[in-house]
């Protein structure tokens, strides 16, 4: 659907600079964008290939001027680009009503807007919220409750009595409520115990593709509002994670760690278990917690420590080359003066070549 310069400045909160009036009908990166679309610009150097596009709008949260382009000027290019994608890239749109694949027991209650796509399988009692959709070969157990505009993408699995709140997307492959990982060592047998919690997703949270979250041994595991998990993130039992956190791909929470609000987790990080972890914590790709982390702190390395202590010591650790080198220089300096050096203690030190 087209629309024109002004309207979507409008909808950004954001001025026009040049044509209000001119009518874009898509949107395009500036390397693959035709006459009719609109692109954005966030620094320099995307400031100068968008000038020389065949674009006719740029969305930009600078200063300068163009004689060739009509811009759209708001507070931020980023959150812009976010916000005028679904305009032109509209998600699609399911009907409401059940595929007569679909397995649906009568003691389910689905909002008449909801969409169940074919195959899906939904347990005794269940509720769907209005407007939700399970895409197909989804599986929803007993006594789940979904609220309004969920949407399951195809063969996500809920597993009894997982509550999820309104506005949630959980993608392809992923398992909620699966037991917990606990074992006891009973007579040389490792005994399970039995995990009968549940998981709990509040509003907005966003699961990716192949995510396990495990219901609680005894009470819920729970994901905050507005949390965004991506691909392969394993969330243990009894975990809780807080409001807004950002868990980037292959993390991993060991069980009853609790995660404070606004959290970023880098790209294989690992919690043990049982630990808290601070509001607006920040944490490095492929670092290993193993301490509680306060309020506001950036940790990195495995052990995971604060930033500038790690750094500090990553630095002495690349250093060790040439010290090893000096310390063999002074050795050899001190037996040509008849002085032989100490020895190095048992376990110690350098092996020589």
């Amino acid at each position: 659907m087209p629309y024109t310069a002004a309207e979507i400045a409008k909808l950004l909160g954001g001025e026009v600079a040049g044509n209000p009036s001119l009518v874009l009908k898509g949107f395009a990166p500036a390397d693959r964008a035709q006459p009719g679309d609109l692109t954005f610009a966030e620094n320099e150097n995307y400031i100068a290939r968008a000038e020389q596009s065949a674009a006719s709008a740029i969305i930009i949260d600078t200063p300068v001027a163009s004689s060739r382009k009509t811009l759209i000027r708001v507070p931020s290019a980023r959150i812009a680009f976010a916000k005028v994608l679904p305009l032109f890239f509209p998600e699609p749109a399911f009907p409401a009503g059940v595929h007569p694949t679909a397995i649906i027991p009568a003691s389910a209650r689905i909002d008449p807007t909801a969409h169940i796509g074919p195959h899906c399988i939904v347990g005794e009692k269940a509720r769907i919220g209005a407007r939700s959709v399970l895409q197909g070969l989804n599986s929803v157990g007993a006594d789940c409750l979904l609220g309004e505009d969920v949407n399951l993408f195809p063969n996500v699995t809920l597993y009894a009595r997982t509550e999820v709140g309104n506005r949630v997307r959980i993608h392809s492959g992923t398992v909620v409520g699966a037991d917990g990982f606990g074992y006891v060592l009973d007579n040389g047998t490792h005994r399970k115990v039995p995990q009968i919690g549940y998981v709990i997703l509040c509003d907005d949270v966003e699961l990716g593709a192949n995510v396990t979250v495990d219901r609680g041994a005894l009470g819920p595991t729970l994901v905050g509002k507005g949390t965004k998990v991506d691909n392969l993130v394993q969330i243990a039992h009894n975990v809780t994670v807080g409001e807004h956190c950002i868990l980037v791909s292959q993390c991993g929470i060991a069980g009853s760690t609790k995660l404070g609000n606004y959290v970023v987790l880098g790209g294989q990080v690992g919690l043990a278990g049982h630990l808290k972890i601070g509001n607006r914590v920040s944490v490095a790709a492929q670092s290993g917690v193993m301490h509680n982390i306060p309020d506001g702190e950036k940790w990195l390395w495995s052990p995971a420590q604060p930033d500038r202590i790690a750094k500090r010591q990553m630095i002495a650790l690349q250093q060790l080359p040439e010290l090893f080198r000096r310390v063999k220089q002074l050795e050899r300096q001190l037996e040509a003066k008849g002085q032989p050096a100490a020895p190095a203690p048992t376990g110690e030190g350098p092996t020589q070549a």
